[in-house]
């Protein structure tokens, strides 16, 4: 197994150091929710599908992500609480080079 660490920010403004593995295909939404770091049903309500932006968090690193796909992009645009480094957790992949990630979710 090849885990990463990752830095997370809760919204109680807890910071979290966790392990993430890079070879099972998981996405920052299924971080959090394997940890325990938002209440059960408050992130990643439609399942990973890009579609309810309950997985909005704000990149804090400068690491470099994926280009937005056009269906992460709409939902940003119609979401609450966008800032210039939001991103849905659950269109990012965790690979190696994500080694040091720091985010922070977005309010509920």
């Amino acid at each position: 197994m090849s885990d990463i660490n990752i830095i997370i920010k809760d919204r109680d403004g807890n910071i979290h150091k966790v392990l993430a593995p890079t070879d099972i295909a998981m996405n920052l939404m299924e971080i959090i929710r394997s940890y325990e770091l938002a209440p059960e049903g408050t992130i990643g309500v439609c399942g990973g599908m890009a579609m309810c932006a309950s997985c909005q968090c704000y990149i804090n690193s400068n690491h470099i992500l994926p280009e937005l796909g056009d269906e992460e992009e709409a939902m940003l645009s119609e979401a609450f609480n966008v800032q210039e480094n939001s991103r849905l957790g659950c269109q990012i992949s965790i690979t190696k080079e994500l080694e040091g990630l720091s985010f922070e979710l977005a309010p509920e």
